[in-house]
């Protein structure tokens, strides 16, 4: 679903001195008043639902806005949200949704299933370049008018039965279909908002501003400070208000992971997106309870652009994966907070598991490297790593750079850039490696091989293969077992790890601290947070002292 990236401004730190020097921490006065103060990665790159990509974006846009289904935070299991209900066809092809009719967007309209057939026609819509568009995939005919092999939106499997009955037709069985239904790229927007701002397929337009924005979700917009704060209070429409504990939350663009944790540390924050490697063995030596860590579904890895030399030859970037000493990085580097990866998929995602076709193998990774004219490094041309602002993405990128100097004789250079830059680059491509975090949209191997696909909308490598894609697009969601469909994930990745268009580095641990006042934010294998679900006791502080 997402790249993984956090960060702090220096806003966001003068933001706690003043606090401090107030006499009452952000902690305290949110217990009080209802507002989870909430430590959210970077600035936004935007609010809109059917443009944006990245983590940050989607922890403000799930408080906003709300899928027909939403993940329960402890099971991960599909439960109702604009859709009270749904039915779902003996073949598996079709889904009924049934609106709730007490679903209202943030000015008091009600949700009609004709707001969801406009949405996902503009989230489709080759105009709008969503890079999630391939998210709505499964339903029938929406590839083809994604890439305007068909132009009339009538053709695709979207149908407004009536105002609360939405009929979804899909190509094949697809078994994560509803997991999908709590993805950002499949959320309804506004459209007589979006349209009184430009056209359909408009980006970046400022409906999504303050006093602009149109919602649906358990809260609404009220404040965004750029490089300060982003604040939200609760929605008076959202149909199940009753059941929101939270008044508000505060999001702070934290880019800075020291002074995020020390934010915690002085109660200016309620819950940390990370937490500084070397802050780890501490907590965990002290058994603070605060320290939250869990198994995630995401995969630390390094794209490789393919049409760039030297990493255009794929002995080159055979040699670059087997010069990682990834148990050396993981230990040293991220204080056992991760774990080796040697595919793109993390092991045992609901029980698939991937290839593994190589491992650290130096003497291997230098002959490969002589084989394609670099013998012990002579005559090579430089490769430069970038990466995002953010001090573990520095950390790995040196290590890295000294082990392939280590054991290959090679330079590299490795290069900052603020996050929007960093997009940019790897978007247009211009890039040799670059640093790359995917998470789970779903609990699914497809969620990660389908990211290599030749028209993917986050396959920056140039790599393409057509049976890859006919496996992925077309084999995989035919088959009729899961054993039979785990087969097809295999040979796919398979032949994904022998042309190396990544170097996977490590699959991740979500590491979060978490206030003793907060209730209902629980660790599971996607870190998916519900905001409505969270609570706040004002009698619980840190070290177990009391208000």
């Amino acid at each position: 679903m997402r790249f993984f990236r956090s960060f702090l401004t220096v806003s966001s730190l003068a933001l706690l001195l003043t606090a401090c020097g107030s006499g009452e921490s952000n902690v305290v006065s949110g217990n009080r008043e209802g507002l989870l103060h909430y430590g959210n990665g970077a600035e936004p790159q935007g609010l809109d639902p059917h443009v944006v990509t990245g983590v940050p974006e989607n922890h403000l846009i799930r408080a906003l806005f709300e899928g027909l289904a939403v993940k329960n935070p402890k099971t991960l299991e599909p439960e109702p949200g604009v859709a009270e209900r749904w039915e779902i066809s003996d073949d598996g092809t079709v889904y009924t949704f049934y609106i709730n009719p007490d679903a209202k967007w943030s000015n008091g309209e009600p949700i009609t299933a004709s707001d969801y057939v406009w949405s996902w026609n503009r989230a489709l819509h080759p105009d709008t370049g969503s890079l999630y568009a391939y998210m709505l995939y499964p339903i029938a005919n929406s590839e083809a008018y994604s890439k305007r092999e068909i132009t009339d939106f009538n053709e695709v499997g979207v149908k407004a039965l009536d105002d609360l009955t939405l009929e979804v037709t899909l190509n094949a069985p697809t078994p994560y279909f509803l997991q999908l239904m709590d993805h950002y790229s499949s959320f309804a927007v506004h459209p007589e908002t979006l349209m009184k701002y430009g056209k359909m397929t408009d980006r970046f337009t400022p409906w999504t501003r303050v006093g602009n924005i149109v919602s649906n979700g358990a809260f609404t917009l009220e404040e965004w400070s750029l490089n300060r704060r982003i604040i939200m209070k609760k929605s008076e429409h959202y149909w199940d208000r009753d059941n929101v504990e939270l008044n508000g939350v505060v999001f702070y663009p934290t880019e800075n992971v020291v002074s995020e944790e020390r934010m915690f540390r002085a109660e200016q924050l309620h819950y940390t997106q990370v937490v500084p490697l070397d802050k780890i063995p501490g907590y965990r030596e002290s058994g603070d309870p605060s320290y939250v860590q869990a198994p995630y579904l995401g995969t630390y890895y390094y794209l490789v652009n393919t049409d760039r030399p030297p990493v255009d030859n794929v002995l080159v970037r055979r040699a670059l994966s087997l010069a990682l000493d990834r148990e050396t990085l993981t230990r040293t580097v991220l204080q056992d907070t991760a774990i080796p990866a040697f595919s793109i998929t993390p092991p045992d995602t609901l029980g698939y598991n991937p290839p593994k076709l190589f491992d650290h193998d130096p003497e291997k990774a230098r002959q490969l490297l002589a084989e394609a004219g670099y013998p012990n490094g002579e005559g090579w041309p430089g490769l430069e790593i970038i990466y995002n602002t953010q001090e573990a993405h520095r950390k790995i990128a040196v290590a890295v750079q000294q082990m392939w100097k280590s054991e290959l004789n090679i330079d590299v250079t490795i290069a900052n850039q603020e996050w929007k830059v960093y997009l940019d680059s790897v978007s247009q491509r211009n890039f040799q490696v670059a640093r790359r975090g995917w998470i789970g949209d779903y609990v699914d191997a497809n969620n990660f091989l389908d990211l290599f696909i030749t028209e993917g909308g986050n396959n920056n490598t140039g790599y393409a293969n057509d049976i890859y894609d006919d496996i992925i697009l077309n084999r995989a969601p035919k088959a009729k077992t899961r054993d039979e469909r785990y087969g097809l994930f295999y040979e796919a990745e398979t032949m994904l790890m022998q042309e190396m268009p990544i170097i996977p580095i490590y699959t991740y641990t979500s590491k979060h601290l978490v206030h003793p006042s907060v209730e209902g934010i629980y660790p599971n294998l996607m870190d998916s947070l519900n905001l409505k679900y969270v609570k706040l006791h004002p009698e619980r502080r840190l070290n177990g002292e009391a208000n």
